[in-house]
């Protein structure tokens, strides 16, 4: 008995707990297969159902339940939301195998919507109930499972396509014996006492660039993990924490001498705030960041390109359908999905590597890789071969997993841990009402209702806006550096080469 008591204090057991978590809630074979199955004898719905009818709900419902989810999470510690996570995506999966018409998909997309925003839940989690020495390593834990239970979703749902090995159905009646596994765990973690704002503990400004630099392989889940979701509000939670484990040299040299290295003996304990404490505070930190030209051009670029590449990744197996019809040709979504998951991660974490001067040539390659991008989706448009298709695909989801991270780099510079969070919600905010617009004009059947391919097109062309306003604003940023450089030379240095020149 004492043994168990021991384990369950330790960190390694909630660490344990959250990370079966979530490799059991993010292994879905069946998702990579999605439109087949839904067009398919299975649901008997047509493409143009799917396409302008139901998807668009999860836009709708993701941005409806977004900020009030987020405050609850933070409000109710976190394992609350773990769990009606776990229940309403257990609900949506029962829902997708059980019913049929367009109004039950419908509300079935609308509870994945939850789902998606619930995910800041389970990054914010561990963060509130181990040592702050501990975040790098739990942080690496619980992305990591994510990533695998992804990639082993993907290769085990074409696996069992490919083979015959299930159909359909059977495949969604072993995700929810995944999933009731996940909710098993998540009713054995421990309740936290602490969280972000309404019951936080303060350790002193703090940055979070070291932290984000040293994930910048882990932020490739946030959005290659589902066709529905991309960058959303998950990863506030991880990187809001794992700011809290950074301080200045100078700062954690200081605390040591005066009060030693022991992180209960930096912590300024605060009491519970009210609402209105927490959004007044919000506010003023939100004008204070936003008043800096350099980070608002950066979040402008977030903010579009998140918006497109959701779009993107929510009706590309549209697009695949539509080139290559599931009921007459083998598919191959779930390789390319795990390829492209895989790839997309080598991307972001190689640029952990390179040294250059992002702050100087940053907003060019924002505005060349996007066009790369848009190149990608413009191949996959006009050209009706699956595997240009596939190949763009996950070209364009490498470049963006590079882009934003670089994104994530710049921002990230100089802000503290609160702050951070509040440009990373709100660049993601801004992304979802841009997709909102974009889904009810172009996709909702109330709309235009247009079909994959002007979708697409209009996808493409939206990510070449993007690189030619910021080529052009990558170009200027280089020309007003090195003319400023020009003019910080030394005069004396001036006239000797002026000199030189003559003779």
């Amino acid at each position: 008995m004492e043994a168990v008591r021991t384990w369950t204090s330790d960190w390694r057991y909630p660490t344990t707990l959250l990370c079966i978590y979530g490799f059991f809630s993010t292994v879905k074979p069946l998702e990579p297969f999605l439109i087949p199955y839904l067009t398919g004898p299975d649901k008997n719905l047509t493409t143009e159902q799917v396409n302008n009818q139901i998807f668009p709900v999860w836009t709708y419902s993701y941005l409806s339940v977004l900020v009030p989810v987020f405050l609850l999470t933070d409000w109710l510690r976190y394992k609350p939301v773990v769990v009606f996570q776990c229940v309403t995506l257990f609900i949506t999966t029962a829902m997708l195998l059980w019913t049929e018409s367009v109004p039950a998909m419908q509300a079935m997309q609308f509870f994945y919507g939850v789902v998606t925003a619930s995910e800041v839940a389970y990054f914010s989690y561990i963060y509130s109930v181990i040592d702050l020495t501990r975040y790098r390593k739990v942080t690496s834990y619980s992305r990591s499972v994510q990533l695998l239970g992804y990639t082993v979703g993907s290769v085990l749902g074409q696996v069992l396509v490919s083979f015959s090995l299930m159909s359909y159905n059977n495949i969604l009646v072993f995700t929810l014996v995944l999933i009731a596994i996940a909710l098993l765990a998540s009713f054995l973690l421990p309740m936290p006492q602490k969280s972000m704002f309404f019951h936080r503990t303060r350790t002193g400004q703090k940055t979070v660039m070291d932290g984000i630099k040293r994930h910048v392989d882990e932020t490739v889940d946030v959005s290659e993990h589902t066709t529905r979701s991309n960058v959303s509000l998950e990863e506030i939670g991880r990187n809001e924490k794992e700011a809290e484990g950074e301080e200045t040299q100078d700062d954690a040299g200081n605390r040591q001498e005066e009060k030693g290295p022991k992180v209960e003996d930096v912590e300024e304990a605060v009491g519970a705030e009210s609402c209105s404490q927490v959004l007044l505070q919000l506010w003023r930190d939100f004008i204070q960041c936003y008043s800096s030209r350099q980070l608002l051009y950066w979040s402008v670029w977030w903010a579009m390109a998140t918006c497109g590449y959701n779009q993107t990744v929510n009706y590309v197996q549209v697009l695949w359908e539509h080139v290559q019809p599931s009921q007459n040709f083998s598919i191959y979504n779930g390789g390319v999905e795990a390829v492209s998951n895989l790839l997309s991660a080598a991307t972001a974490y190689g640029i952990g590597f390179t040294e250059v001067k992002w702050e100087q040539w940053g907003e060019l390659a924002l505005g060349g890789f996007s066009g790369l991008g848009a190149a990608a989706l413009f191949l996959m448009t006009f050209i009706s071969n699956i595997w240009v298709c596939y190949t763009g695909y996950v070209i364009f989801k490498s470049l963006y997993m590079l882009l934003i991270t670089i994104a994530m780099y710049q921002i990230a510079v100089d802000l503290s841990m609160e702050r951070y969070a509040l440009v990373f919600g709100a660049n993601n905010f801004a992304a979802l009402v841009l997709q909102t617009i974009i889904t009810s004009i172009v996709v909702d059947s109330g709309g235009l209702g247009l079909p994959i391919i002007p979708q697409f097109t209009i996808y493409a062309s939206y990510f070449s806006v993007i690189a030619v306003l910021f080529s052009l604003r990558g170009l200027f940023t280089i020309w007003r550096v090195r003319r400023r450089n020009k003019e910080s030379t030394p005069p004396e240095r001036n006239g000797s080469d002026s000199n030189n020149h003559r003779f």
